[in-house]
C-alpha cells in the first residue's frame, strides 16, 4: 500500500476527486454509448491521467500525452477526421516529445517532478501568433484537399492545438487555457460526428472531462508560478 500513500501525498484531495470523477464519467459514457471501441476508452483514460500530471507540472504528463496523441490520431482516422489525425500524429505527438525534453531540462530547483514555469515575452507572443496564422491557412488547404469532414472546426482545431503545444513546449501557464479552447472545438467536432453514430458521444464526454481538467490545470500553474517566484 506504499504506492497508495505516495499518490495521496503527492496529489491534493481536489486533484484526486477530479481524476476519479473524470474516470467514472468516461467509463460510464463508454458503457452506455459505445461498449465496442476499447481503444477510445484506453485513450481517454490515458489522456485524463496525463492532464492531472500536467497540472502538477510533472514531465510524466507529457510522456502520457505522446501515447494519447498516437491513439487519438488512430481514432480520428476511423471517422475521416484527417485534420485531427494529421494534427495529433504530425504535430501534437512530436511536440509533446519535445515538451517532455524541455520540461526535463528545466526542473524547478533540481526537482525532476516539477518543471520551472516560464514567461514568454511580448515579441515571442507575436511570433507565435504569426506562426499560428501560417499553420492555419496551410492546414485549411491541406484538409480541404483531403475532403476532411467538418472542415472549418477541423481547421480551428489545428489552430488551437498549435498554440497549445507551442505554449506547452515553452512552459507557459497559458498552455492549459489553449488546450481548454481546443477541448471546446473538439466537443463541437465530435458532437457533429455523434449525429451519425451515437457511440461517439463517449468521445464528447471525454473532451468535456478534459475541459474541466485543463481549466484546473491553468489555475494550478498560476499557483505554481506564484510559489516559484517566491522561492518556495
Amino acid at each position: 500500500m506504499g504506492w497508495f500513500k505516495k499518490i495521496t501525498k503527492y496529489f491534493s484531495k481536489t486533484e484526486i476527486v477530479l481524476w476519479c470523477s473524470s474516470v467514472v464519467l468516461i467509463v460510464l459514457s463508454f458503457c452506455i454509448f459505445d461498449r465496442e471501441n476499447y481503444l477510445t476508452l484506453v485513450a481517454s483514460l490515458i489522456g485524463v491521467t496525463s492532464l492531472i500530471y500536467n497540472a502538477k507540472g510533472n514531465p510524466f504528463g507529457q510522456l502520457l500525452m505522446v501515447i494519447f496523441s498516437l491513439l487519438y490520431g488512430i481514432i480520428s482516422f476511423t471517422f475521416a477526421y484527417y485534420g485531427e489525425m494529421i494534427t495529433y500524429l504530425g504535430m501534437t505527438m512530436p511536440m509533446a516529445a519535445f515538451a517532455l525534453i524541455s520540461w526535463l531540462r528545466n526542473p524547478y530547483q533540481g526537482n525532476k517532478a516539477e518543471v520551472k514555469v516560464n514567461t514568454i515575452s511580448r515579441a515571442e507572443t507575436w511570433l507565435m501568433w504569426f506562426l499560428t496564422a501560417i499553420i492555419t491557412v496551410l492546414f485549411y488547404y491541406i484538409l480541404a484537399f483531403f475532403d476532411t469532414a467538418n472542415l472549418l472546426p477541423s481547421t480551428l482545431s489545428v489552430t488551437t492545438s498549435f498554440v497549445a503545444v507551442y505554449l506547452t513546449f515553452r512552459r507557459s501557464p497559458y498552455f492549459a487555457l489553449a488546450y481548454a479552447t481546443n477541448d471546446i472545438v473538439l466537443i463541437v467536432l465530435w458532437v457533429l460526428a455523434s449525429i451519425y453514430d451515437m457511440k461517439y458521444i463517449s468521445v464528447v464526454v471525454c473532451f468535456a472531462a478534459f475541459l474541466i481538467n485543463d481549466i484546473y490545470g491553468f489555475i494550478s500553474w498560476r499557483k505554481i508560478k506564484i510559489r516559484q517566484s517566491q522561492g518556495c
